[in-house]
């Protein structure tokens, strides 16, 4: 047990965190809520219920589809544009999809290569693009539950015009929780891709060695 929390330390944190800053999110989300309910003499919510309320599942879903769009554009992204310096980018020499020696696959995977990747034909195809392809199902998917959210929370609210789900995905409420999530998503991978270039964090992987120069791409430290 002690090896395996060692060696999923970084999952398992991180999943605790998140646990920990949804259940938090539940609290302040339920004391916000029914302080704007009663401040409209509305009635106000339990715990229990404003946690299976669409107001609280869109104001959790719109901030991870953010998030799985944010991996879905880098990982694809990353195969074809290069940051000269920046240990989150691929040399220039080696932009787009690389040989089958260089990905290890068909002829040219070994014995410990993943199944598929060894299996040729439409299941290596598959499993190639298959971190993209999941990060893009699970951003539909979210951003899908967000839509239908968004539309009951939207018709649910006493000061809002009621409206069809067709019309609300063009409402200003839609895009402007969308767009609002996206932006700072953006901003963080371009700005984790130029500052890695002149910034270092001695040990993580996602910086290059200390002592690497500036113009070196494609080094963990």
């Amino acid at each position: 047990m002690r090896r395996f929390l060692r060696e999923h330390s970084l999952t398992l944190v991180f999943f605790g965190l998140f646990l920990a800053a949804l259940v938090g999110q539940l609290f302040a989300g339920h004391a916000e809520y029914n302080e704007r309910q009663a401040a409209l003499g509305q009635p106000v919510l339990t715990l229990g219920s404003y946690l299976f309320s669409a107001d609280f599942l869109v104001d959790v879903v719109e901030n991870w589809q953010s998030e799985y769009l944010q991996f879905f554009l880098y990982v694809t992204a990353t195969v074809w544009l290069v940051q000269k310096g920046s240990p989150e980018s691929k040399p220039a020499g080696k932009v787009g999809l690389e040989s089958d020696r260089e990905q290890q696959v068909g002829r040219f995977a070994d014995e410990s290569s993943p199944k598929w990747a060894r299996a040729g034909g439409w299941r290596t195809a598959v499993f190639s693009k298959s971190l993209g392809l999941v990060m893009l199902a699970l951003f539909l998917f979210s951003w899908g539950l967000q839509w239908v959210a968004g539309w009951y929370s939207n018709n649910s609210d006493p000061l809002a015009e009621p409206m069809g789900l067709g019309a609300y995905f063009f409402s200003a409420d839609f895009w402007s929780r969308s767009l609002q999530n996206w932006q700072s998503e953006f901003l963080a991978i371009a700005s984790m891709a130029i500052l890695s270039v002149y910034l270092r964090e001695r040990g993580s992987p996602e910086s290059k060695p200390v002592g690497t120069a500036h113009s070196t791409s494609d080094e963990s430290g």
